[in-house]
């Protein structure tokens, strides 16, 4: 079946709201969703952030809303404001795409900052389900989680940032199932590896945990570390997966007839769901063995 037959749902007058869309993949969505006729409500953290993604807008389909997934209360007044600006028309749908990534060895990770990777990618995203569903519900409208490859198979050194997504697979797959007597859909979007501003953030905040870490603990690690976050940043600079190709996939769960539980960008994570599913512990193990081996070996 052609896949452009798929989408009959028109976009044009339905609303949708993104979490963390003042950068990355976040914004380029927002940004997306817009120019096809949604009327999108941006999550962003600061005015300026809401000013920047405003002036590259094509419309004013797009309206900026404070919103940290971290505080009630910034959550609670996204919501009224949604409310209040889509009035009788109802919102249509909720795209969790807000996220953190702790890159570091797990042995390296203090617990808070293990909570505060849970917050933000996990327990964010289910307090502003909750917060929308009242409005999703009238519309029989539809929840987009965004996870990723690591949702699949956990990557040495990205095991606080696999927990966050292997829970957020695990909660939209509950969700998906609670909310199916009140018409609500819940998706994931799985995307690979995609060259962003995140991979900086990745760098700054692993060795900054290292840093922080015992002297003796963070020298057994830190050789194969560096060697791991190289590898990495190659493979998303050589990747052909590009924002747009994640936008796409989003615009394609908000606007299909049946929304599909599950949505891939890129051949990469495609390629691992199937491995994750068919490989041995062992030969996956095996596989990231390189990863991890100390230097000179």
């Amino acid at each position: 079946m052609n896949r452009q037959a798929t989408v009959v749902v028109p976009p044009s007058g339905r609303a949708v709201v993104i979490t963390g869309a003042s950068s990355g993949l976040g914004r380029a969505c927002a940004l997306y969703l817009e120019q096809r006729g949604f009327c999108v409500f941006a999550g962003v953290r600061s005015e300026v952030d809401g000013e920047k993604l405003r002036a590259e807008a094509s419309s004013t389909r797009l309206q900026p809303v404070i919103l940290d997934v971290t505080d009630q209360a910034s959550i609670r007044a996204a919501a009224e404001s949604v409310s209040e600006a889509v009035n009788g028309q109802g919102l249509w749908a909720l795209v969790n795409n807000a996220g953190t990534c702790v890159s570091a060895p797990l042995e390296c990770v203090s617990p808070a900052q293990l909570r505060q990777q849970l917050d933000i990618n996990v327990i964010g995203a289910l307090a502003v389900t909750q917060a929308l569903l009242p409005q999703l519900r009238r519309t029989r409208g539809r929840v987009v989680n965004i996870s990723s490859g690591l949702g699949a198979v956990a990557l040495p050194y990205l095991g606080a940032y696999a927990a966050g997504q292997f829970a957020k697979e695990g909660m939209s797959d509950a969700l998906r199932r609670e909310l199916r007597p009140s018409g609500v859909t819940v998706s994931v979007v799985r995307p690979g590896a995609i060259m962003t501003p995140l991979w900086d953030k990745v760098r700054e905040t692993g060795n900054e945990i290292l840093n922080q870490a015992p002297t003796d603990v963070a020298a057994v690690y830190r050789p194969s570390f560096e060697r791991f976050l190289q590898l990495n940043e190659r493979r998303a600079q050589m990747s052909r997966t590009q924002p747009e190709h994640f936008a796409r996939q989003v615009f394609r769960a908000l606007t299909a007839t049946r929304a599909k539980s599950r949505y891939y960008v890129g051949v990469d994570v495609r390629v691992a769901t199937v491995l994750s599913r068919l490989l041995p512990d062992a030969a996956l193990d095996s596989c990231f063995a390189v990863a991890t081996r100390p230097a000179g070996r």
